[in-house]
């Protein structure tokens, strides 16, 4: 990954907080039916994402484990559970909790990168149904691939890329060997996230095998 620079935790904090105000912007003028459409993210509508993205921001170290003792470490249990308390009694209301915690420092753990990780595939699970243009920073998009690549985190990043080269066309980001993968750095972030919907946007030979990883 050479050409990739290394940023440090305030730059990502405030990469954090451009991509969580810019996403809340872009929400101000949804219509009621737009906030109720299904995002990207399992079963979870507009609405829902956004009091997770809210909850993700709300929820400092020692919470999270006591909330996922209480769901016996079922993290999709505990998520549920956050997302409710945070989602407000109409959209208005979840859009207002979401912009109070705009520049929130908070996060169940160091791993910076992985909080960048949620506001910047949150946001295109939000934005792809709706048709929305917002797309995040290239350099904040590349810090998250770096990360996803790296390890099995908050995504199986390091699984899903195992044995292939992913390549992007848009920037710096360049990881492994083997059959290719190329794509905006975007698209590739979003696929090693789990998304198959932005496989369309890659092209190579290790395309196919990618495919397979995300629909097994």
């Amino acid at each position: 990954m050479s050409g990739v620079q290394k940023r440090t935790r305030a730059e990502i904090w405030a990469a954090i907080h451009r991509e969580r105000a810019a996403l809340a912007d872009e929400l101000a003028d949804l219509t009621p039916e737009q906030w109720a459409i299904r995002s990207l993210c399992g079963r979870w509508t507009v609405q829902e994402v956004v009091a997770h993205l809210t909850a993700a921001a709300s929820i400092g170290r020692w919470r999270w484990i006591r909330s996922m003792a209480g769901a016996r470490f079922d993290a999709d249990l505990h998520n549920q559970r956050r997302m409710l308390e945070h989602r407000g009694t109409d959209p208005a209301e979840t859009l207002a909790r979401f912009r109070a915690v705009i520049t929130s420092t908070t996060a169940p753990s160091g791993h910076t990168p992985a909080w960048l990780g949620e506001i910047v595939v949150h946001g295109q699970d939000i934005r792809r149904p709706l048709g929305l243009t917002g797309t995040p920073e290239i350099a904040a998009v590349t810090e998250v691939a770096q990360f996803f690549a790296a390890q099995d985190f908050t995504v199986a990043g390091r699984t899903v890329r195992k044995g292939l080269r992913l390549v992007a066309t848009d920037g710096p980001f360049d990881i492994g060997t083997g059959p290719e993968v190329r794509g905006s750095t975007l698209a590739l972030v979003m696929a090693m996230a789990g998304r198959d919907d932005y496989c369309a946007e890659l092209t190579g030979a290790g395309v196919p095998t990618l495919r397979s990883r995300l629909a097994g």
